[in-house]
């Protein structure tokens, strides 16, 4: 159909199509039931694609067309859920489940003020995936963004409505909500998963460790183009919101979606007892190595709207939902060797070398030692025979030695002296071992000059994950002090960059050159040295020659350090890679400020005051409020006790206000910190 169609029956026959295509693609990504062939369906695809070129007016973002991805993103932007997305509780053993309904039984009889109904629980798989918010106004998918901290996640729009399984448009027959938002996990089937593994291997790339990683790569990637080639699908599992009243029921809230056109689990059960509870479980866990699909437990929810909402929440989850674990997988190997891994923060990492072995439908030949300390528990050595396990369904870790008899042991793991990298000293902090070259140290790199680069170091603009990612990689940045080498030419040889933007990060570099001592140090990105450590040492010593000529006893007599950061000073400043890095960065004309002498005393009339800042700031942001008040002789701190001065409550703030209010700390609003400190 060509330009001679007019306009109403080109889109007359668009939506036709739409219709037919949605329908469809529910039929086939969510009941599983094709009604048509692929050749049938890609000949009804090709007619919308036709129709939409050759009237490009008519295209909508609805239209199932626009599944196929838009132009790459230069950054995922942070977008604030609705409401938050709270993590479970998990527990694994029966009498942890049956505790948990004698828990909700007594909360509701508290609640209530008399002995609840026979309580009932929906039960649904736990799935292994990446949790999302779906938002969809009058019927129409408009955002949708990962779970991050649960407050604030990021925007995967585009990326998801490359999803066929995710409706772009609700059943409207259905008479969906003008206000909708939605969570739901996005995840791999297990045969796409192993196609698309068996596709990047011979590519001769890196195959992905499990479905839970492909998925969550796949969702989050700048160019939505490469998510659409990736086999995802999504299940909604829960009403985050909606205008009008909520289902009394979750059971009913399920039905609702699944009438709206959005996928929902099938394996749910309204089970009547706690006691079906369990049987489900018991019921479900043989049955997991015959999904389609990877979970790892089950789902427990309080059926009652009413009485979820009476049992509230915690900080961090509900009281009316628990997951229930499946035991751990777990299969027999032989550990070939032991070798140390270098992670970006410099923690040195042992690492089993397996004789691969399936565990889960996933073939492992590694598995993490976590430390020297667990190592040594468990008497891990080179030629072992051990059980590996997924720890949580997706992490593989080495459970337990199975002795075998009469064999010959090899000696005991030991950590190495230096770094297996760069070759710095390794230095202890508690149970883990660390490379002290961190500004000099390649495994390091990359996340040392993004923390150098960021906002409360630095602050180079333009210097993002991408950017130092092609630094390094080209051999361009070797250490901290190669920045203030780069040429503009080579910044323009960079993906991503022209003149202009080129020019921008040159001129941010050359800005940078002028420091202040808490910044600098802030910038180094020395263990346990933060902001507020940062400014302490500023204040107290002066100068950055200083602070590397101290001792550990000097360190230790500054009020706030201990033995552990004084120790970890000393380590960085004690290797010579480090203070070769400092010095080419002076060199290069970087030029550290000395902190402005102190001002009349009320100036510090905070001095000894403690802070604890919780929920949203409007006027600032809370690392901005906590430096107000360090700038005034007070201190933030993270945690509420009998000793906190102030609590400082923005919006949602959570269950630092609830122990300041038990504690009796005084509450200050945003504005009562704001005349605090403004005041003469």
């Amino acid at each position: 159909m060509g330009k001679s169609t007019t306009a109403p029956d080109a889109q007359k026959r668009i939506e036709q199509l739409r219709t037919e295509i949605r329908r469809h693609d529910y039929l086939y990504y969510v009941k599983d039931r094709p009604e048509i062939s692929d050749a049938e369906y890609d000949r009804l695809f090709r007619d919308l694609s036709n129709l939409e070129a050759a009237y490009p007016e008519l295209v909508t973002p609805d239209s199932p067309t626009q599944r196929v991805g838009a132009p790459p993103l230069e950054e995922l932007k942070k977008v604030r859920h609705e409401k938050p997305m709270l993590s479970l509780d998990s527990v694994t053993d029966q009498e942890d489940v049956l505790a948990f309904d004698k828990r909700v039984r007594r909360e509701l009889a508290k609640e209530l003020g008399r002995e609840p109904d026979d309580i009932q629980y929906t039960v649904e798989p736990k799935y292994d995936g990446l949790s999302v918010e779906l938002v969809y106004e009058r019927g129409l998918f408009v955002r949708g963004a990962t779970r991050g901290d649960g407050i604030t996640g990021e925007d995967v729009t585009v990326n998801l409505r490359t999803l066929r399984s995710l409706p772009l448009q609700l059943q409207t027959d259905a008479d969906p909500p003008a206000h909708l938002v939605v969570r739901g996990e996005v995840y791999m089937r297990l045969d796409d998963f192993q196609a698309l593994n068996r596709r990047i291997t011979e590519r001769g790339e890196e195959a992905f460790a499990n479905p839970r990683n492909a998925a969550s790569g796949s969702l989050r990637q700048l160019d939505s183009k490469i998510t659409a080639e990736r086999p995802l699908v999504v299940t909604c599992y829960e009403t985050m919101a909606q205008s009008g009243s909520l289902p009394l029921a979750h059971w009913d809230e399920l039905e609702a979606l699944a009438r709206w056109g959005l996928p929902v689990p099938f394996q749910r059960r309204l089970c009547r007892t706690i006691e079906d509870v369990v049987a489900f479980h018991r019921e479900i866990e043989p049955e997991r190595d015959r999904l389609p699909f990877e979970i790892d437990g089950i789902v427990v929810k309080v059926a009652r709207r009413d009485w979820q909402v009476a049992l509230g929440e915690k900080s961090r989850s509900p009281r009316w939902a628990i997951a229930y674990k499946f035991t751990p997988r777990k299969e027999i190997t032989q550990v070939q060797d032991i070798v140390v891994s270098v992670g970006r923060t410099g923690t040195l990492t042992p690492l089993a070398l397996l004789k691969p072995v399936e565990v889960g439908g996933v073939t492992i030949s590694r598995a993490t030692l976590h430390n020297a300390d667990e190592v040594a528990r468990k008497d891990i050595r080179v030629g072992d025979t051990v059980k590996v396990e997924r720890a949580g369904d997706v992490i593989p870790a080495i459970s337990e030695r199975v002795p075998v008899p009469d064999e010959e042991r090899e000696p005991p793991f030991t950590m190495p002296d230096a770094c297996p990298v760069c070759g710095s000293a390794v230095a202890r902090e508690g149970a883990y071992y660390y490379c002290s070259g961190q500004a000099a140290c390649p495994a390091q790199l990359k996340g040392a000059l993004e923390h150098f680069a960021s906002k409360q170091a630095l602050n180079i603009d333009g210097l993002g994950r991408k950017t130092v990612a092609q630094l390094v990689e080209r051999g361009l940045v070797k250490d901290l002090a190669d920045l203030y080498a780069l040429t503009k030419e080579q910044i323009l040889t960079l993906e991503g960059f022209a003149d202009r933007s080129a020019s921008l990060l040159t001129d941010a570099v050359e800005k940078s050159k002028q420091a202040s001592l808490e910044r600098f140090l802030m910038g180094l990105g020395i263990r346990q040295v933060g902001q507020h450590i940062a400014r302490v040492l500023a204040r107290r010593f002066g100068t950055l020659e200083a602070i590397m000529q101290a001792d550990r006893e000097t360190f230790e007599r500054v009020h706030e350090i201990g033995p552990e950061i004084a120790s970890s000073l000393v380590s960085y400043f004690g290797e010579a890679r480090n203070r070769l890095v400092i010095q080419r960065l002076l060199q290069l004309g970087l030029r550290i400020e000395a902190p402005a002498e102190q001002g009349h005393r009320t100036a510090r009339r905070l001095e000894g005051k403690t802070f604890v800042f919780t929920g949203g700031l409007e006027r600032c942001s809370r690392d901005e409020a906590k430096r107000l008040a360090e700038v005034l002789g007070g201190r933030a701190v993270s945690s509420v006790s009998k000793r906190t001065d102030y609590v400082v409550a923005g919006k949602d703030p959570g269950s630092k206000l609830d122990e300041a209010k038990r504690l009796g700390v005084t509450v200050l609003t945003e504005e009562e910190f704001r005349k605090l400190i403004e005041a003469t």
